[in-house]
């Protein structure tokens, strides 16, 4: 039996009421690595599905880059607990070796990558909606990125369409990361060993260092001002766009 926390459940239905995630006649898939952030999720959907007034419903699938991952504990665990899972096969990292510059990273063609993939299976297969597991530290680390290194004031919306019209949403998106390791710890859950199953680890090991160093950086605001991400979430939803340089 997996135990949800009362915060982490009511912290998931605030968003669900604020941003419309699940509604009546959904099909939902949700994209699942097999890491603590998306298994957790899984659980929440099952949670919700069963506990809503409206009629919905999900699938989880995961993506195989084709580097020999083993979903056999986690494919189990799901279907103990009645959770649908497909493996989506590929060659992404086959790809990416031909594709891929030298002493360049796989992340951002991996993602563009693994997006088709998911976009292409979802609408197939008859699903309107895609679930992701970002959460709010992700959301954070993306804003602080964009700021830095990109000149951008964006960061990750928690719900909108694509321009296949598939609507993606963020069901965590107001839940901190400890709140999910805490629960995947907490219930023993599964996770996939990123060793094995991120193809970064594998093409020569040169991953981004701009996510950790933000993620450090954050830390650090947080320590000085344990209410940092409190404010941050604030200033998220109250935007003045009339003090910036616009023409």
């Amino acid at each position: 039996m997996i135990e949800l926390s009362k915060k982490l459940l009511r912290v998931v239905g605030q968003t669900n009421a604020k941003y419309s995630m699940f509604e009546a006649g959904d099909k939902i898939l949700l994209g699942l690595s097999g890491g603590k952030d998306s298994m957790v999720l899984a659980h929440l959907l099952k949670h919700f599905s069963r506990v809503s007034p409206l009629d919905w419903e999900f699938q989880t699938a995961t993506l195989s880059y084709g580097i020999g991952e083993d979903f056999s504990a986690v494919s189990a665990h799901l279907k103990e607990h009645k959770i649908p899972h497909h493996v989506i096969n590929s060659r992404i990292f086959e790809y990416g070796k031909e594709k891929i510059r030298e002493n360049t990273t796989f992340c951002s063609f991996c993602s563009r990558m693994r997006r088709g993939y998911l976009y292409s299976y979802a609408i197939e297969n008859g699903f309107n909606k895609i679930a992701i597991a970002h959460h709010f530290d992700d959301a954070a680390e993306s804003f602080f990125m964009n700021l830095t290194y990109n000149g951008a004031l964006r960061t990750l919306a928690p719900k909108y369409t694509a321009e296949n019209g598939l609507v993606l949403i963020r069901p965590l998106i107001l839940a901190r990361e400890r709140q999910l390791r805490d629960c995947a710890i907490k219930n023993e859950l599964p996770i996939m060993n990123e060793e094995d199953s991120c193809p970064a680890k594998q093409y020569g090991n040169k991953e981004p260092r701009a996510r950790a160093e933000t993620k450090e950086l954050l830390a650090k605001f947080e320590k000085e001002n344990p209410k940092f991400f409190i404010s941050l979430k604030s200033a998220f939803e109250n935007i003045h766009t009339d003090t910036f340089f616009n023409c």
